[in-house]
């Protein structure tokens, strides 16, 4: 029997929001086979660090450039994957930060992406298929209301 390798993976996303006809708005994405509403968020790129990573993944995955208001949290997580044949078990913390709308549309979402869309804020917080994510989301619209 193969022994299974473990890897750590760090992660950045972030929960985008703006103001839109007095309501508070996040940007989602869906992704996979089976969708799943979720968080925009990816990988850490060389030399990049986890606010540039935040911000670069949510204008890939929803579409939408924003600016940095603030560290939401981490969550941590484990899953199984293949790479060459060989079963890895990945060990991933994803950094969450609370970032204001600027400019873009979600409809401009990379391929990775089935659908970005804006959804009003507690109907996001009822949408999303983690938990872990309605946590962050729950704290974005904490300090959210603390801005307005």
């Amino acid at each position: 029997m193969q022994e299974t390798k473990v890897q750590t993976q760090i992660s950045a996303g972030g929960v985008a929001f703006r103001l839109h006809g007095g309501r508070v708005e996040v940007a989602l994405i869906s992704v996979g086979s089976e969708p799943r509403w979720q968080l925009p968020k990816g990988m850490i790129g060389p030399g990049e660090d986890n606010e540039t990573a935040a911000m670069r993944e949510v204008h890939e995955e929803a579409g939408v450039e924003t600016d940095l208001i603030a560290p939401l949290d981490r969550i941590e997580y484990w899953y199984v994957s293949h790479s060459q044949g060989r079963r890895i078990r990945f060990h991933k913390f994803v950094y969450f930060f609370l970032l204001r709308y600027l400019s873009g549309d979600p409809k401009d979402h990379d391929h990775e992406v089935n659908d970005a869309r804006w959804v009003e804020i507690d109907a996001a917080i009822r949408l999303m298929s983690f938990e872990s994510e309605r946590k962050v989301v729950i704290r974005a619209r904490e300090l959210i209301q603390n801005l307005l």
